[in-house]
């Protein structure tokens, strides 16, 4: 499509997500933060679309998420979020300072927790991650996990945090730093549009 002086308009980003996917949602709050429109492509994960030749087209891989900019397809969420912070600038992503800087880079929990592990063991192996965070942030948290700002590490930990809180029952009364931030992320705007449940292919019942 072309605007007026004969230029074709940009691409619309396009978005290939499952909506309770945890690296997807952290590409989603990414991308509202930095005031992003996008276009949502949605995956099942649970009916096996991620492997569906008509996807494996688009992504090989056959992972989830997948961004696709123009002729771009990137699909590994961290990929995409430095990706993203690279090329839109608004609303950055990492903070100035060096020490700051290098905890956001932390991968904290591994998106290891299957569709269809049982919640014992959820509870076991997240347990263990939260209890690190809460020594890992005490000293750099303000607001946020590192400061009175959104970064990288909240757009990471939103998910875990906010998703496993939500989808296991988790109690999360032994981790009051985390649980602080959970609350301050209820109140963000970008995190509760990227919210499973405000997303068109999450499921009703």
């Amino acid at each position: 499509m072309m605007n007026g002086n004969g230029e074709e308009f940009p691409k619309k980003l396009q978005l290939y997500s499952f909506s309770t996917s945890s690296p997807s949602f952290s590409v989603r709050i990414a991308l509202n933060l930095k005031g992003l429109d996008y276009e949502y492509k949605a995956v099942n994960l649970f009916k096996g679309e991620q492997h569906r030749p008509e996807f494996l087209k688009i992504n090989p891989i056959g992972f989830i998420p997948a961004l696709m900019d123009g002729d771009m397809v990137l699909a590994d969420s961290f990929a995409i979020i430095l990706y993203l912070e690279e090329k839109y600038p608004q609303h950055p992503l990492l903070p100035c300072d060096l020490a700051k800087r290098a905890i956001n880079y932390q991968k904290y929990i591994g998106d290891n927790v299957g569709l269809e592990e049982k919640v014992p063991w959820v509870h076991k192996h997240v347990g263990k991650g939260f209890t690190a965070l809460e020594k890992l942030l005490k000293d750099h948290a303000g607001k946020y996990a590192t400061g009175d700002e959104i970064f990288l590490a909240d757009v990471l930990l939103a998910p875990y945090i906010v998703g496993y809180l939500q989808r296991y029952n988790f109690d999360m009364s032994e981790y009051p730093l985390l649980s602080r931030l959970a609350e301050a992320y209820k109140q963000v705007p970008a995190i509760q549009d990227a919210m499973p449940e405000k997303q068109p292919d999450f499921p009703i019942n």
